[in-house]
């Protein structure tokens, strides 16, 4: 057994088979775009739905990381390096909000010059948030975002290689230390950034639409999401040396929690949400619910309900499921599908409502909804590349943590 926790060799085969399924990706999305009507606005529109889709792994991890420091279990210590890894891909990230800004007229009504031809309400509405929504307040905003969030993530992990190369216990103590008192405020100000960037690239998609809760729901769903990701990425890793003597049934069984809770915490946001705007029945609110309850978008909606809360619910009730993780990376996989479905929901509706001709909306079919898919796979290529090399780049455990025997000994510690 290895003792110094380095990165599998098989490591590299999983990173060329996901950067293999990316270009994969990226053909279908190439055709797609290329036979649509509008390529330019299809690739656009694709391209956001998949970027919200991994940004919102790179988020979760970021917040994750700063949870497990602030709450100090042992639960963290395993699956540390996976989220620093994780968070380091918003370098990359930042660079790919390019293609965002430069599509900002094929996304968002509010970049355009407001029409005479605008309802009177609708006019004022937009007249009234330009001061917020416009072009170069949009860019300029996302440049603080990733100011924020780079700057957590940095200093998180040079004090995190600090601590690699200081056995020292007292001293190694010391640069724990110094990420549990950042991430105290750091998680707030992550949070604040998190909610700003949810209104920026998603909410106003529908300008004349709003809900107060929309940033909280957006990061339950990061969570939900990275928790997923996180569990695929540890069954991976228990299949081979130095992780398949460390990874245990009681970590497996920390994340299965994790899971449930996040899966009833989104679940919770997202019925707030709707019985609130639903219950107020308010002419600004309400026509982004009834688009979503119309034509194929009904459908989907069920699906949600049904696979992204009750299955994966009363599956996680189990303590035997979530200690098997071959049996727990199914839920894992089914919320990783059921994320993308969810955001499909969300966000596509409103690009169908802007093509929309007459007063007559046109739902996106199953063709169209197929290039989302081949979008965020090809987006998912370079994402998971980026991952898997950060991975193999250090030990997979913090190997100086003074916390290392308890974590590996009893399974996980709380």
């Amino acid at each position: 057994m290895s003792t110094n926790y380095a990165a599998p060799a098989e490591l590299g085969k999983t990173q060329g088979v996901a950067i293999g399924v990316g270009l994969l990706g990226i053909i279908g999305w190439i055709i797609g775009a290329v036979t649509s009507h509008d390529a330019k606005t299809t690739f656009f529109q694709t391209y956001l739905v998949a970027y919200v889709f991994w940004i919102g792994i790179s988020l979760g991890c970021l917040g994750l990381l700063m949870v497990q420091y602030l709450g100090g279990g042992g639960w963290g210590l395993i699956i540390r390096r996976q989220l620093e890894s994780a968070s380091s891909t918003l370098w990359m990230m930042a660079v790919l909000f390019v293609p965002i800004v430069l599509g900002i007229h094929s996304l968002y009504h509010w970049s355009h010059p407001i029409s005479p031809d605008e309802k009177e309400p609708v006019r004022k509405l937009l007249e009234h948030k330009a001061v917020w929504l416009n072009s170069s307040g949009f860019t300029i905003r996302a440049v603080i975002y990733f100011a924020i969030w780079i700057g957590l993530m940095f200093l998180l992990r040079k004090w995190s290689a600090a601590q690699d190369t200081t056995p020292e216990p007292n001293e190694a103590q010391s640069w724990v230390q110094k990420a549990q008192n950042w991430s105290g405020p750091g998680f707030l100000i992550y949070g604040m950034a998190v909610t700003f960037a949810a209104i920026d690239w998603v909410m106003s998609l529908d300008a004349e639409w709003f809900s107060t809760i929309f940033g909280l729901l957006t990061i339950a769903g990061q969570g939900v999401l990275s928790i997923a990701f996180l569990i695929w990425i540890c069954v991976i890793l228990s299949k081979h040396e130095p992780m398949a003597h460390v990874l245990k049934p009681k970590h497996f069984h920390d994340l299965g929690k994790l899971q449930l809770a996040l899966v009833m915490v989104w679940s919770y946001f997202s019925f707030s949400q709707l019985l609130i705007i639903w219950s107020g029945n308010l002419p600004e609110e309400i026509p982004w619910y009834l688009r979503r309850f119309e034509g194929p978008w009904r459908p989907m909606g069920i699906a949600l309900l049904v696979l992204h809360f009750v299955l994966p619910f009363l599956l996680l009730l189990s303590r035997d499921l979530k200690k098997n993780g071959r049996r727990l990376v199914m839920v894992a996989s089914l919320l990783i599908v059921m994320r993308l479905v969810d955001l499909i929901w969300v966000i596509v509706p409103q690009f169908d409502q802007m093509a929309s001709h007459g007063g007559e909306v046109h739902h996106s079919g199953p063709a169209q909804l197929a290039v989302y898919v081949a979008a965020t796979l090809g987006l998912g290529g370079l994402w998971l590349g980026w991952f898997f090399w950060q991975l193999r780049q250090r030990p997979l455990i913090p190997f100086n943590d003074p916390q290392l025997a308890e974590a590996t000994a009893a399974g996980g510690g709380h």
